[in-house]
């Protein structure tokens, strides 16, 4: 493994207590590395800085970037000019304020930073982060990094304090899309139906049991490639569903779907607001759905068949065991015994 190095040194600071930190990169990219060349012969493609109309090339100490006012000019900045702007340069991480954790929507997350503790003692680090821990918060700070400010939100990733810098608010863009202005029904069924997939589809979450299989073919395809094979022989493709159908069908798809996985798939007719199916689904089930691409295209295959499954779904109201491990078609058998007995 590459040691990591720090990108930044310097002072986490809230109130008067100072703790040195280092800055790392928390992330990196594990896509393979790939260059551009000629299709025709592998003739590497190589890319110079022209000035345009010409074939003179430009020394990057020479480019400049040239911005538009808002009147329309364009005005030319060299890196003199940009360095002269009074950005903070104080080498400290200010922390500004303590915010409930769930306040911060992840969707302003944008770059992580691992803080490691730069004095012979952690003992004000580990007491900071503890503290964050225990209070369940999120310490917002501003942050200077290669001459450009940043709002920060502090957190406790494994122990070790995480700087994730934030989305400004108009660099998150406000979803502008026709649904949204449309009244969509839901029915009850409907919604309890979904509410109980998704508890049979419960589990914690463990990065470790997924993979990125695009870079696990791409490995294939390479491979493949190069001694002269086939990576992938031709598969048949699966018939579309169309629109309409999936509308229709989409309750009994549900039904199908919370079978498939050992649920309760029951629905009353009464129009009555849905139970939770917390009590109905456990959590303990989720193990068996990690391959959830699988049993996607399980579920939109099975929505052509859904008449039937409906048929069968309306059997067994009396149902309660939905996190047991039996086959859901003994339930009428047990059902039948217990009135015999």
């Amino acid at each position: 493994m590459v040691r990591m190095r720090s990108i930044w040194k310097g002072d986490l600071s809230f109130g008067l207590v100072n703790v040195p930190v280092k800055v790392y990169s928390a992330t990196e990219s594990h896509d393979r590395k790939s260059f551009q060349v000629d299709s025709a012969d592998g003739t590497r493609i190589r890319y110079r800085r022209v000035r345009e109309g010409t074939d003179t090339e430009v020394e990057f100490a020479d480019i400049a970037n040239a911005y538009e006012t808002e009147s329309g000019d364009t005005v030319i900045l060299t890196k003199d000019d940009l360095s002269s702007l009074p950005v903070q340069k104080s080498p400290e991480i200010s922390i500004l304020e303590f915010v409930p954790s769930d306040q911060v929507d992840p969707i302003y997350f944008d770059k992580p930073y691992y803080l490691e503790p730069a004095s012979k003692s952690p003992k004000a680090y580990v007491l900071l982060a503890k503290a964050l821990e225990e209070t369940d918060r999120l310490a917002i700070a501003s942050f200077t990094l290669r001459n450009r400010t940043r709002m920060t939100a502090l957190r406790v990733v494994d122990g070790v304090m995480t700087l994730q810098t934030l989305l400004w608010p108009d660099e998150v863009r406000k979803p502008d899309f026709g649904f949204l202005d449309e009244e969509v029904t839901i029915r009850d069924q409907e919604l309890q139906m979904a509410a109980s997939l998704i508890e049979t589809m419960a589990a914690d979450y463990d990065p470790t049991e997924f993979s990125d299989t695009y870079q696990e073919e791409l490995a294939k395809l390479i491979e493949a490639k190069s001694d002269g094979s086939q990576a992938f022989p031709d598969v048949d493709e699966e018939e579309s569903v169309d629109e309409d159908s999936e509308v229709a069908d989409l309750l009994a798809a549900l039904r199908a779907s919370v079978k498939d996985r050992g649920g309760d798939a029951s629905t009353e007719d009464s129009g009555s607001a849905p139970t939770s199916p917390a009590k109905k689904a456990s959590a303990k089930k989720a193990p068996a759905t990690k391959t959830a691409a699988t049993k996607t295209a399980a579920t939109k295959t099975t929505a052509k068949k859904a008449p039937a499954k409906k048929a069968v779904a309306k059997k067994s109201p009396a149902k309660k065991t939905a996190g047991s491990t039996d086959t859901p078609k003994k339930a009428p058998a047990k059902k039948a015994t217990r009135k015999a007995s």
